[in-house]
């Protein structure tokens, strides 16, 4: 199928092919169609997979071929995409002025994270596509700024993400004000469970689409295990790794902000072009670190998951997990940064003796048994520490006790966060 089967304007045909795509993904095929028909839609797609045009083409195509409805002086959106991060947002603001470069349409974002007064602006004046995160959304709307009147679509991208930040409620809220006789697209890695439940109370007999399911081999990514005793042999094993002269640009994982504060700077003094991604660093510097990153004068990242989510930089050819992530689809989408676009990857992982019972559920949800490797001279002087009963029963060991310390969080409802 090509682009110009799916009934697509000439405009948008257009910025397309400039931005060098022929073919739609399997995603844009299906969801597509769907979105212009003015369906609801549920779609299940992993990050890379073309999502954000299966949303961002119909959007714009629905702003080309109608005019606006009449609601007085109304000057609000007419299309609102929530994401659970800011990088998320920028991602999505950048698609939309990319494949709307030949429209006259008017896109902006509200993210925490930046000064209120320019966002203050930009929802006074007349606006067709708000990117938004839902903690600062909301915050606008209890301020009176923000008019739904106009609004036609509500695409809701990353949902499952949204719902493990914490942002269910926001989200609910938000939706809450909007037209009741808007069109809603749902994007998630899972249909499962807590979104199948938000589906169903925001949307109107939607469309379901499932491309990949949610378990996926990344076939393209070669995944390693590497037994550590401690984080000094981390440390050391890390070294080995970044002296590797196939490893072109990096993300390595920390468990917290802080560790990858310490991290970043320990590489840059042993001379290192590294930086570190958080949610502590203000939208500047996190805009400074991926361009840093995309433009050559970063090669390592040390980011934590919630500040690397919605980060999509070619050429990234190593993901580092020093430390182990809080779920298993977090890992997902972790190795997901690279072995993008048919490019190979390679995903290394640091695991201790305690970490036994997150790789084995990491290797339940992929259906993927990791391979361990041993760096001759940097061998474990231990293995992996046996089940426990509980875990033999198949009962997931809790986190915390000795666990504290070592960079994993205690398991409980997370709070909400921009990132």
């Amino acid at each position: 199928m090509t682009f110009e089967e799916l009934a697509l304007h000439p405009a948008l045909l257009k910025a397309i092919a400039e931005s060098g795509y022929k073919t739609p993904t399997p995603i844009q095929e299906q969801a597509i169609p769907e979105a212009l028909s003015g369906r609801d839609l549920m779609a299940s797609a992993q990050t890379g997979t073309g999502k954000t045009a299966a949303f961002i083409l119909p959007a714009l195509q629905r702003l080309q071929r109608s005019h606006a409805p009449s609601a007085g002086r109304a000057r609000g959106p007419r299309v609102l995409v929530l994401t659970p991060t800011r990088e998320l947002a920028q991602q999505v603001t950048d698609a939309a002025s990319r494949y709307g470069r030949h429209m006259r349409v008017r896109t902006g974002a509200v993210v925490g994270g930046m000064p209120y007064p320019p966002q203050n602006r930009l929802l006074s004046q007349p606006l067709d596509i708000l990117v938004a995160t839902p903690g600062r959304l909301l915050d606008h709307m209890k301020c009176g700024r923000v008019d739904f009147s106009r609004l036609e679509i509500l695409v809701l991208d990353e949902a499952d993400r949204m719902l493990d930040m914490g942002f269910i409620h926001a989200v609910e809220q938000i939706a809450a004000a909007t037209p009741a006789s808007r069109q809603t697209l749902l994007f998630s890695a899972t249909l499962e469970g807590n979104i199948a439940a938000l589906a169903k109370r925001l949307l109107r007999d939607p469309k379901r689409i499932e491309i990949t399911p949610p378990q996926t081999r990344h076939e393209q990514i070669d995944q390693r295990l590497h037994h550590a005793d401690d984080v000094a042999h981390k440390h050391r094993l890390l070294a080995h790794h970044l002296a590797d002269a196939a490893l072109g640009k990096a993300i390595v994982f920390t468990a917290t902000k802080r560790g990858a504060d310490r991290l970043a700077k320990s590489l840059h003094a042993q001379g290192h072009a590294a930086a570190a991604l958080h949610g502590n660093m203000n939208q500047n510097a996190r805009n400074r670190t991926i361009a840093g990153l995309r433009g050559g004068a970063v090669r390592l990242v040390v980011a934590t998951d919630v500040a690397a989510r919605g980060i999509d930089v070619s050429g990234i050819t190593h993901i580092i997990n020093f430390d182990l992530p809080r779920t298993a689809a977090d890992y997902v989408h972790r190795i997901g940064r690279t072995g993008r676009a048919g490019h190979a990857g390679i995903a290394i992982s640091f695991v201790t003796p305690d970490d036994f019972q997150q790789v084995r559920e990491i290797e339940r949800f992929t259906g993927h048994a990791i391979p361990s490797h041993v760096i001759p001279g940097l061998e474990p002087s231990r293995g992996p520490r046996r089940q426990t009963p509980r875990e033999q029963s198949g009962r997931p060991r809790r986190f915390g006790g000795n666990d504290r310390g070592r960079g994993f969080p205690r398991k409980g409802p997370a709070r909400p966060s921009n990132g």
